[in-house]
């Protein structure tokens, strides 16, 4: 008989191998998987990219000797497929390999699966146990588990401030923004871009600071640009309009927005998406957000807009930087709410990490 410690060994290498296909699963979660003989492990795989085979098949087709399979148990972070998508259904190859125990994290909320793949295992005579660092699993996919039962993409709002409580200086409009951070924050906040689906800035972000919001210094794929612009004021040059990466700009129903559309008529991979900004306008975005399949998007600025996710406390995760620099004077950052989750010093700057539990 297997104890629980055991069962959460096995589990949290599940977990720390799911964590390698962090960036590159998207739509699908984040996924490990391990099988033991005789108490040792004698398999392992992960789900390394969108489209490519399941953990469960990898660490099966890892294991040397597939004879002793039915004499093994294997470990999975996520309850195994029960439906046909990119590949054939995961409940299916391990009822067909033999292997007697399986044990599992958490169960998948897609509706496709949602319990399915637990029941046709147990079904075929498995003895599935259930439940084994549940907690830890979810919060791995918190982003698929979000997305899934808050029908809603995970919203990640992030900042820099002074030590004195500004995001920016006080500046003209043609001012160049102050650095709050240093170079590996910077660093930091590309390879989180490169984690999440979408980025979103407000229109006076856009004009002010003309970002790129890419991933220039972390090789992975690009989120899609987000810009909320309720006239369309915003020039066509502006970086994010470069047409390098898919951008979303949202819109208002009004005069200025169908009279200043046309400047942006054969701007490749730019769509514009009228909204209502008379009424819950977050809310219809995120609606929209949601159909595109954006599991997650990150949220960078500017108050206005931040303060409009947390109006309705429409926002699961809060990250800080508090850089070594006063500035006397500027732009007041948003309110620090939530639950202090994380901690960290980076050289000279200080990360704080809330969750809206």
């Amino acid at each position: 008989m297997t104890d629980n410690n055991t069962h959460q060994k096995y589990m949290n290498r599940c977990i720390e191998l799911a964590k390698m296909g962090e960036g590159h699963t998207y739509p699908n979660p984040l996924v490990g998987s391990v099988i033991v003989y005789n108490g040792k492990i004698i398999g392992e795989g992960f789900h390394r990219k969108y489209g490519d085979p399941h953990a469960e098949v990898n660490a099966i087709n890892s294991v040397k000797d597939k004879s002793v399979l039915s004499e093994s148990t294997i470990y999975v972070n996520l309850e195994p497929c029960a439906h046909h998508g990119k590949t054939p259904p995961c409940a299916d190859l391990i009822i067909s390999t033999g292997i007697k125990k399986v044990v599992v994290a958490t169960i998948d909320p897609f509706a496709e699966v949602a319990g399915k793949g637990i029941e046709r295992m147990i079904e075929a005579g498995i003895d599935v146990t259930v439940g084994v660092l549940e907690d830890e699993a979810r919060f791995l996919n918190r982003r698929f588990f979000t997305f899934h039962e808050k029908k809603r993409p995970y919203i990640i709002i992030k900042w820099a401030q002074t030590l004195d409580g500004f995001i920016d200086s006080e500046r003209l409009d043609n001012n160049t923004p102050k650095w709050i951070t240093n170079d590996a924050s910077r660093t930091i906040v590309h390879s989180w871009r490169a984690n999440e689906m979408g980025i979103m800035i407000g229109t006076n972000t856009a004009k002010m600071d003309n970002p790129n919001l890419n991933v220039r210094e972390w090789a992975v794929n690009n989120p899609v640009r987000i810009v909320l612009d309720r006239t369309l004021r915003l020039s066509p040059e502006l970086n994010v309009f470069d047409s390098s990466q898919n951008t979303i700009i949202y819109a208002g129903n009004n005069a200025s927005s169908k009279k200043n559309i046309e400047q942006f008529e054969g701007k490749d991979k730019v769509e514009i998406v009228i909204v209502d900004y008379a009424k819950d306008v977050i809310s219809e975005i995120l609606d929209d957000l949601y159909n595109r399949g954006i599991q997650s998007i990150i949220v960078e600025g500017g108050t206005k807009l931040i303060e409009s996710f947390y109006k309705n406390s429409q926002w699961d995760e809060l990250r800080v930087f508090t850089g070594n620099t006063f500035f006397g004077k500027g732009v007041k950052a948003p309110e620090v709410i939530g639950e202090l989750y994380n901690e960290q010093r980076i050289d000279e700057c200080c990360l704080f990490t809330y969750l809206n539990r």
